[in-house]
């Protein structure tokens, strides 16, 4: 998945097999970032500077665009804070307004997909953590798996050097 930005007052874009599932997706984790840019050190003209591209990559399926959430948020985070994420993670899990991270379906089989391409590392639901009994042995031994209860703990573990500012009491 891959998002840009660009200097326009256009509405954002979402292109190529970004159905209205991953639409939905997009929008959560854009609102989610937008809501919360104070705590993550985020200039809030750049919001209204710049239009936003995602581009979800034609393998992408759509009946999985709530799990992409995790990774739209990310994308969007780096977009904005000019921190690039790590590229040796996958991850996978649903985002709500409030940041929550959800569980989501086939664990066993995005996990697989994640080794089958050289990555060891997965991001994913802590409520996803009893899923992993249904991988074989020797892959829950060489993979390292980070859980996520809200959308920080996902910024924290793949975007280096991001900071969580505290918000202030009303």
């Amino acid at each position: 998945m891959r998002a840009t930005k660009w200097s326009s007052s256009s509405p954002n874009t979402f292109t190529k097999f970004c159905v209205r599932r991953f639409q939905e997706s997009a929008k959560t984790a854009q609102s989610y970032i937008w809501s919360h840019s104070g705590q993550f050190s985020i200039d809030q003209s750049l919001f209204r500077r710049y239009g936003v591209h995602v581009h979800v990559p034609a393998g992408a399926i759509p009946k999985d665009g709530p799990s992409a959430g995790v990774t739209m948020t990310t994308a969007l985070a780096s977009l904005y804070s000019g921190k690039p994420a790590r590229s040796d993670t996958a991850m996978t899990g649903e985002v709500t307004l409030t940041g929550l991270v959800l569980p989501i379906g086939g664990i066993k089989e995005k996990v697989l997909a994640a080794r089958r391409i050289g990555i060891k590392r997965v991001i994913m639901p802590r409520a996803n953590q009893k899923d992993l009994s249904d991988l074989p042995e020797e892959v829950r031994k060489e993979m390292e798996f980070v859980f996520a209860d809200r959308v920080d703990d996902v910024l924290k573990a793949i975007l280096p050097g991001f900071a969580l500012v505290p918000a202030r009491a009303a």
